[in-house]
């Protein structure tokens, strides 16, 4: 059986590629949950499941935000988005490729649509994604004929991934991206001769929430 990793698997829309995945392949799972720290960059190399010679896609799919003014931001924030977002990553990428490269395999980066745009108090989150979605149409020129690399760039998306932040999607369904869309974006990529290189997915109406403060 051939396997595949996913960051960020815990939750969300690596939570559904996972579960996508599993029906064919070995999926290894990348989080918190599964106790792997994304940020212990050095860590990572360590991995054993990086040895298996039979991997054939990986999902860079793990991303934090914080949403303020960027003099607000904590470095420590800085730092920690900058490393889950994009650096980890090219890591994750750098380590794997000679073994994608082996098996013909798949690198799918879920962007957002951040890096396609320029949103108030986005700044670091936008430079992140905009970072990863921009090494993923590099790469791709390096190695088109062995690896199909794929950037995803989902708008708002029902997901956890608005749990700590002060706004949210709406409960509207035209307003938002189901995770089970992306999956499809997945399997049409998997199921083609032909390269899906860079992919945007958006909902049919603009509309988020703001939550209200406690207390």
């Amino acid at each position: 059986m051939q396997s595949a990793i996913v960051t960020g698997a815990s939750s969300g829309i690596g939570k559904a590629i996972s579960e996508y995945l599993q029906k064919e392949y070995k999926v290894y799972k990348i989080s918190r949950r599964d106790g792997i720290d994304l940020t212990n960059i050095y860590q990572l190399e360590k991995l054993p499941f990086l040895k298996d010679k039979d991997i054939k896609i990986l999902v860079n799919c793990a991303g934090i935000g914080v949403f303020k003014p960027h003099e607000e931001i904590k470095v420590k924030e800085i730092q920690e988005i900058i490393t889950t977002n994009l650096t980890a990553p090219i890591i994750l990428s750098k380590l794997l490729l000679r073994t994608l490269k082996k098996n013909k395999g798949y690198i799918f980066n879920i962007t957002s649509i951040e890096a396609l745009r320029y949103s108030k108090f986005s700044a670091l989150y936008t430079a992140t994604k905009a970072g990863l979605r921009s090494f993923s149409m590099s790469l791709f020129e390096e190695v088109r004929k062995d690896v199909k690399v794929i950037s995803i760039n989902p708008d708002i998306t029902k997901t956890d991934f608005f749990n700590n932040l002060n706004f949210c999607y709406s409960n509207e369904r035209d307003s938002y991206i189901d995770p089970q869309s992306i999956v499809k974006i997945i399997d049409l990529a998997l199921n083609t001769d032909e390269i899906i290189e860079d992919i945007t997915i958006r909902p049919k109406i603009i509309k988020i929430e703001k939550k209200r403060k406690k207390g």
